[in-house]
């Protein structure tokens, strides 16, 4: 990785090639007082060899880098990346947290707005940035290929406008992923779902790419972060974990987030950090201690019930935040006292409750209180059956409101658009079909059915979302939802049941922290709101890849608001095509009338 300015086309033109990313920016001249650039990347997807934890294997990366390259921009940028799969199965790519108005055709997940990038093909996704500022990131969207095929974003202010915060003297990308001993195989197709498949549990986390100096043969590739002593840098935290929260602390120096999921927040200090797969954040960290070394450490949030946290990796990931200067650098890097104990539930709860929008004049709000959709849906890891010549059985399940995802062969958006029947329904439900006490320890054994629901919007709705979360067969966790095209209001928390009469009244209208990522405590509940104002087809998941490949998701299709403005945009020239329904779609008749912009 490496430090990098926040300012500067020629030094950050030079870390990107450092990390294998081909770059190049055009400026466009909008106003006298308003510009963009359009940049411009190559991703090549291919085998690399790399050796972590004593054993030399071949994983999956773009342009040989883990993590992959760093995208920079401006706020209201755009970039292009034409990703080329030198890999012998399909890939997608998808930019997460870029809301992509109109353009859900670059969102990237696979059979949602887009089928596999065949092997020796390419394909260029533009991805288009308005309001996001901050930390974003990027990574594969199709089966579990992201634990080493992801990278961060870098979103900085737009020209002429500065931060809500005194400008860093420096910034550092530090990215938390992965590592897995045993091969992760690439092509997870729903029908090993359905033979109980369960992703393998990672052998390590990393920080960087390096598991650091706890773990076996890794001492001599820890990260290492050379500051200046009396300086501010800002932190560009990505959590690329595959299926935990992670804490995040650094010894001896305290924290100030000021941004989350590319919105700015409320200036919080704090000792440690709690973040989950998919979210990101911005910390400031003052270099204000003796001149040495200091960890920065990483450690998993555990909500998962101990009797089948077996095989969970426990080992701290870290990485040395090393002063320059001289001074004797023999003993050992000073341990964040602060970073809290796998399962300390109130550190993981008390952190994110503390987290506020910054709602300024220069970055304000805008909470949707009239709602005219409510939503009831509850999160639960249960059964489905599965009939072949042995018999019946049941296998593991995820399911929102009783209704597990299920991949069709076309995807959705290109059915949506081109008005082809049977490949979905659109009758995802807004409250389950049955209720019980969704926060016992003990739940009964739930069967759900797979079924490829959707829930489907008219423009504009402002839609409030309660999630309910479950401890269903002592298989649930707290579950990082993430919304695709979208930020919402994250307007409440609670344990237990949500009460619908008395909950509501505590929700923070006035505040709440605008994210594309919220942790559901598994069991308890959260309420989300936002405003329907991005026609398109957009999944909505758990960030846990194994809840994602066991059916934990549905999609959102929201309808064109009647002019071209508020109409998705028509499809480039390429798409890759679906194998299996190429000849359907040919034989598919012209885009809906009346209900899309054809460009």
């Amino acid at each position: 990785m490496g430090h990098f300015p926040s300012s500067g086309s020629g030094d950050m033109i030079s870390f990107l090639v450092l990390l294998g990313g081909c770059f190049c920016s055009v400026m466009m001249i909008l106003s006298p007082v308003a510009r963009a650039d359009v940049h411009y990347y190559d991703f090549v997807l291919k085998e690399t060899n790399l050796t972590r934890l004593c054993l030399n294997k071949t994983v999956m990366t773009v342009n040989d880098s883990f993590p992959g390259p760093v995208i920079s921009v401006h706020r209201g940028d755009t970039a292009y990346v034409n990703l080329h799969n030198h890999a012998d199965f399909g890939i997608t790519i998808h930019w997460h947290g870029v809301k992509q108005p109109r353009n859900p055709w670059s969102d990237g997940p696979v059979y949602i707005t887009q089928c596999p990038i065949e092997p020796g093909k390419n394909f260029t996704y533009e991805i288009i940035f308005t309001r996001e500022i901050g930390t974003l990131w990027w990574h594969a969207h199709s089966d579990w290929t992201r634990a080493t095929v992801h990278g961060a974003i870098v979103i900085l202010p737009s020209e002429g406008m500065g931060y809500p915060f005194p400008e860093p003297d420096g910034e550092e990308v530090v990215v938390i992923s992965s590592w897995h001993k045993v091969d992760i195989d690439p092509d997870v197709e729903e029908e090993d779902t359905i033979e109980d498949i369960a992703l393998p549990s990672s052998s390590a986390y990393t920080i960087n790419g390096q598991p650091g100096d706890f773990c076996n043969c890794s001492k001599e590739s820890t990260y290492h972060w050379l500051v200046d002593p009396g300086k501010t840098y800002l932190i560009h935290l990505v959590n690329g974990v595959m299926d935990v929260e992670m804490f995040f602390a650094i010894g001896h120096h305290n924290l100030t987030v000021v941004g989350m999921d590319g919105s700015y927040v409320k200036p919080l200090d704090t000792s440690y950090v709690m973040i989950s797969p998919g979210q990101t954040m911005d910390i400031l960290v003052t270099t204000n201690q003796p001149a040495g070394r200091y960890y920065m450490a990483a450690r998993q949030f555990d909500t998962e019930r101990p009797d089948i946290q077996a095989d969970t990796d426990r080992q701290n990931a870290t990485a040395i935040l090393q002063y320059t200067g001289s001074y004797p650098n023999t003993s050992v890097p000073y341990f964040p006292a602060a970073l809290p104990t796998y399962g300390d539930l109130t550190a993981g709860y008390s952190f994110r409750s503390r987290i506020r929008s910054l709602a300024s004049k220069e970055y304000p709000i805008d909470v949707p209180k009239n709602i005219t959709t409510h939503m009831y849906v509850v999160a639960a890891v249960d059964y489905i059956y599965r009939t072949n010549e042995s018999g019946t059985t049941n296998v593991t399940a995820a399911s929102l409101n009783n209704a597990s995802w299920w991949n069709p062969p076309l995807d959705i958006l290109m059915a949506y658009y081109r008005n082809v029947s049977g490949i979905y329904t659109a009758d995802f439900p807004d409250k389950p079909p049955n209720y019980y006490n969704f926060a016992a320890d003990e739940l009964p054994d739930l069967i759900t059915t797979p079924a490829t629901k959707v829930k489907v919007l008219d423009y504009n709705e402002e839609v409030e979302i309660v999630l309910q979360g479950t401890d269903g067969i002592k298989h649930s966790t707290d579950h990082p939802m993430h919304l695709h095209g979208y930020a919402f209001y994250v307007v409440g928390y609670g344990h237990g049941n949500f009460n619908n009469e008395t909950d509501p009244l505590g929700f923070n209208l006035i505040d709440p922290p605008e994210q594309n990522t919220v942790s559901l405590p598994k069991q308890g509940w959260t309420a989300i709101r936002f405003r329907a104002s991005n026609p398109g087809v957009w999944l909505w998941h758990c960030h846990f890849d194994k809840h994602y490949t066991w059916g934990m998701n549905t999609v959102f299709i929201v309808k064109n608001g009647g002019t071209p403005e508020t109409s998705v945009k028509g499809p480039p020239a390429y798409m890759p095509p679906c194998k299996s329904s190429a000849l359907r779609l040919q034989k598919a008749g012209n885009s809906i009338s009346g209900n899309t912009e054809e460009e």
